[in-house]
Parts: C-alpha cells; structure tokens; sequence
C-alpha cells in the first residue's frame, strides 16, 4: 500500500505546475497549492512579509507535498478513516476542501448509516465509515469514486465557467473526470458516450 508521503506526491504531480486561471476561484495555483491556500496558513516564502502570486511561483513540490500531508490529511483527520477510502478523500479533498466530506457523509446516509452531513471528521463519521467498510469495502470505495464524479458533473452543470474541467474541447472527458475516475475501478467507467450524454445539455 502507498505511504501517505507517496499519496501526496501523485496529487502534486497530477495538479501540476503553475497556473492562474480567471475561471478557477482558486486563484494562482502551483502543485495544487493557491495563493489562498499560502495566505491562510501565512507562508511568505518570498520574505516580503505578503503572500501573492509571487509565493506560489517559487513554491516547491516538496513543499507542496508537506502541506497537503499536514493541511489536507492530518489536520482534517482523513489518516482516521478506514485505509481503503483514504487516498481518494484525500485526494478529492485537495481539490474540493470539505465537499470531500460531505460527499462522504451524504453515501454513508445512503447507505443507511446515519451521520451529520457537516463536512467535518468525528467520531461519528469515523465509525460510520469504519462499518460502511466492514459490510462492503469494494462498495464504498467504487460508490465514493462515483459520488465525486457526480459531483463534478453536476458543478459543473450549475458553473458553466467550470465546465472545461469536466469536458474537453474535444467533448471528452476533462481532467475532473478522469481524476475521479482514477479511484473507481475499470467496470464502472463511463464509456466516452456516456460521457457525452451527461454533457449534451452543456453549451
């Protein structure tokens, strides 16, 4: 199995380098990292005692690397849920934030274990996780990589400016997608028509 070191370092380079995108609310983005992201844990790693576009240029993978493992794993509790589900919370989290948890929450309600859709790592969720794994640990895996993708489809049906993450220009599937899709497995990937019947409806 992956440390959570080797986790990271596959977010990093997926992300990858820098970017500053007017559709993206992120903002100047490096490795995944923002510019939002540097100024609410205050890393001026220029010294010039601000944090702009300017820190995120000369940000490091291995810094980067070091903030997802302590900001974005440890620090929401993502390293105490069940191991199988680890990688792809983790990893939908860097992107999404809490929405990664609430998605969570939201399958484990469907899955008729009841927990706070709150966005936040607890005891509850943790032990709903815990027997969400137990009874069908294939399942929750797969119906979590599912949800994501859900998600990026139906986001970006509601923000047509984020629409290009989910389609290319050619009508493929667009980085959210096949991200998603990374942690689901084979069977339940969606062929390209699929695909494009999902986004039909997009202008």
């Amino acid at each position: 199995m992956q440390s959570i070191t080797e986790i990271a370092t596959d977010i990093v380079a997926r992300e990858g380098g820098y970017v500053n995108d007017a559709d993206d609310p992120g903002g100047a983005t490096k490795y995944g990292v923002t510019v939002h992201t540097l100024r609410r844990l205050g890393m001026d790693l220029t010294g010039d005692n601000e944090v702009t576009d300017a820190d995120v240029r000369v940000l490091t993978r291995a810094h980067a690397v070091s903030i997802f493992v302590e900001h974005y794993f440890r620090a929401p509790k993502i390293d105490k849920l069940p191991d199988a589900i680890q990688a792809s919370v983790f990893d939908m989290y860097v992107n999404a934030g809490a929405s990664a948890v609430r998605i969570l929450q939201r399958l484990l309600n469907d899955m008729r274990i009841e927990v706070s859709v709150d966005g936040v790592i607890g005891p509850q969720t943790i032990l709903a996780a815990s027997r969400a794994i137990g009874a069908a640990p294939d399942h929750l895996v797969d119906a979590y990589g599912i949800a994501r993708r859900n998600y990026y489809y139906d986001l970006a049906g509601r923000r047509p400016a984020s629409r290009k993450y989910a389609r290319r220009r050619d009508g493929g599937k667009g980085g959210w997608i096949t991200r998603a899709e990374e942690f689901i497995s084979q069977r339940y990937h969606l062929t390209e028509t699929q695909h494009r019947e999902r986004t039909a409806q997009w202008v």
